[in-house]
């Protein structure tokens, strides 16, 4: 991840696998040297957007996220291809009050419209960084079991601060290699030692945030919604008869 004016550059991608998948040895590319880890993590995102989905279909995600070595609040702008902008504010005591800096920055999307949690991913990351000669890490490679709940009919859970009560919607697993000081070929070459066991989640137009079944990716069907970009295509909404589409 690079740092810039704004915040920060995320460059990653990420992958389908299945529940047998093994991730296959990336030592010696790119000038990889070695592998290290794994380190397990287990990490809780809540999911902000307007009623309607106006930050998904931007393609803008805003999440409050804890576990892990980066909890807080994340904003992720797109930034190209394989890349979004990312800024991050503290945790704060509030976890269904989006703080006022992020909230300013999405208005020209949302008009000013309310923030509400719309969904919840519960993951258990197993991370290993590909490290160079110097020891330096080029990349972080991520192997992610989600759970992915959204708001159940009826209201908010007693005692929740603004929080609805959640249902368990669907599960999966996925890849994801997410570049520090590597350079934009490694996610290439890491990749395609991914291709066959695992499948690239290709670039999806957004829609809404309901609920459906998870779906595997075929590059030969059209690609349904993003929610987020750790919950693209497990997630289409009420919008989703316009069908054109998450670290």
């Amino acid at each position: 991840m690079a740092e810039d004016a704004g915040g920060f550059i995320e460059t990653e991608r990420k992958y389908d696998a299945e529940a047998g998948f093994a991730l296959p040895d990336l030592a010696g590319l790119d000038e990889v040297a070695a592998v290290t880890g794994p380190q397990t993590y287990r990490l809780r995102a809540i999911y902000f957007d307007t009623t309607d989905f106006r930050l998904a279909a931007a393609k803008i995600t805003l999440r409050r996220r804890t576990g892990g070595t980066d909890a807080g609040w994340h904003l992720k702008l797109p930034a190209g291809a394989d890349s979004r902008r990312e800024v991050h504010a503290p945790l704060g005591r509030g976890a269904s009050s989006v703080p006022a800096r992020l909230a300013e920055l999405v208005t020209g999307w949302t008009g000013g419209q309310p923030l509400r949690p719309i969904a919840r991913l519960g993951t258990t990351r197993r991370l290993r960084r590909l490290a160079g000669r110097d020891g330096e890490v080029l990349a972080e490679v991520a192997d992610d079991l989600v759970v992915g709940s959204l708001p159940a009919p009826g209201g908010a859970a007693p005692g929740g601060a603004g929080m609805p009560e959640w249902r368990e919607a669907s599960r999966w697993r996925e890849i994801e290699i997410e570049l520090v000081t590597g350079p934009r070929g490694l996610l290439d070459s890491a990749g395609a030692c991914c291709a066959g066991p695992a499948r690239r989640r290709p670039p999806r137009p957004p829609s809404s945030a309901g609920c459906s079944r998870r779906r595997p990716a075929r590059p030969e069907r059209p690609p349904p919604p993003l929610f987020s970009e750790q919950c693209q295509s497990r997630f289409p909404g009420p919008a989703d008869a316009k069908r054109p589409d998450s670290r």
